[in-house]
């Protein structure tokens, strides 16, 4: 009998690729989506248009422990991957109050209603974050490091992860935590950084876009591709023990870095096109983030496949074919 998926997020990029990873081992997949998705499809359920006939969307919302715990009920699934936040850390500076109640309240009625429902049956995976990590007292960082968040989204992530972890405690729930660092794809939002640089590769190759405003371009990350990261996630929930794992790939780029690779990859300098703003540097930045994932190599035998250099091609590229 197939097992049933649940994912909150699922129109998301990890969502998305999460999704398909399931759906390609034969699980019945559902998601949690917001009504006003199911009535925009085009802007809304871009990332997974290509498999929406093989999903089940659910409307719902995260900021309702009633609605979240019916659609439990009703689909009695076997795994839920809570990957549903406000996951864009600048944002969450400009309204600290939404990114607490999405990410805070929602992940807290997620774990109560698989409680609720069937604690000892349902596997549990939360997306918690590096940004959880800030201000960095050690380098590399891995599974013992001490948190210290620099954004009400890392503030957000530190309060998930150790509500999973309670609730893995306290009522021996089979929940595991993600401790993923940066990870990027075509289906990245506009809104990040990296997505936002392969888009404007692409703008300014075709003569529609002059110049690119960039903030701490100095800001070191440990970049991998999402594609690779949720495999993992679904990696953990196959472990007889839960536990929390950092996913990473070990190495550290500038963000310097990621947009002399993005330029250079349509025979262009960085340079002449970068300029840089001091409005887009936040009030509190995390200057560097490097992944120690030997436990997740070890336990989960996982491993980053992708490299920074064809992650990097792999968004302009993209952006290339769908910039008009």
């Amino acid at each position: 009998m197939a097992k049933v998926a649940l994912i909150t997020g699922i129109t998301g990029q990890d969502g998305s690729y999460l999704a398909e990873l399931l759906l390609s081992k034969g699980y019945k997949v559902h998601g949690i989506v917001r009504r006003v998705a199911l009535e925009d499809e085009t802007h809304r359920l871009w990332r997974i248009r290509h498999i929406l006939k093989d999903v089940t969307l659910h409307a719902g919302s995260l900021e309702s422990y009633a609605s979240l715990f019916n659609i439990i009920l009703k689909i009695k699934p076997d795994e839920v991957y809570h990957l549903g936040a406000q996951s864009y850390v600048g944002y969450s500076f400009e309204d600290e109050y939404s990114t607490f109640n999405i990410n805070l309240n929602g992940t807290h009625y997620v774990l109560s209603a698989v409680k609720e429902f069937a604690a000892s049956k349902v596997r549990f995976y939360f997306a918690a974050s590096s940004e959880m990590f800030g201000k960095i007292k050690e380098s590399p960082q891995n599974e013992e490091t001490s948190f210290h968040p620099r954004s009400s989204y890392g503030i957000s992530k530190v309060t998930g992860f150790y509500l999973t972890r309670n609730y893995r405690e306290a009522y021996k729930l089979h929940a595991s935590n993600g401790i993923l660092f940066n990870h990027e794809s075509p289906r990245r939002g506009f809104e990040f950084v990296t997505r936002k640089i392969s888009s404007a590769v692409a703008r300014i190759k075709k003569g529609l876009q002059k110049k690119l405003k960039l903030g701490n371009i100095q800001a070191k990350r440990d970049w991998g591709h999402a594609k690779d990261y949720v495999e993992a996630m679904w990696l953990m929930l196959q472990q007889d023990v839960p536990g929390d794992y950092v996913i990473g790939t070990g190495k550290e780029h500038t963000v310097e870095d990621f947009a002399k690779k993005a330029f250079g990859h349509v025979g262009l300098n960085y340079k002449d096109y970068i300029e840089i703003d001091k409005n887009l540097v936040r009030p509190a930045e995390v200057d560097t983030l490097l992944a120690d994932y030997s436990k997740a190599k070890k336990n989960l035998k996982w491993e980053p496949k992708i490299s920074f250099d064809d992650l990097v091609i792999n968004m302009v590229e993209n952006d290339l074919k769908i910039t008009k």
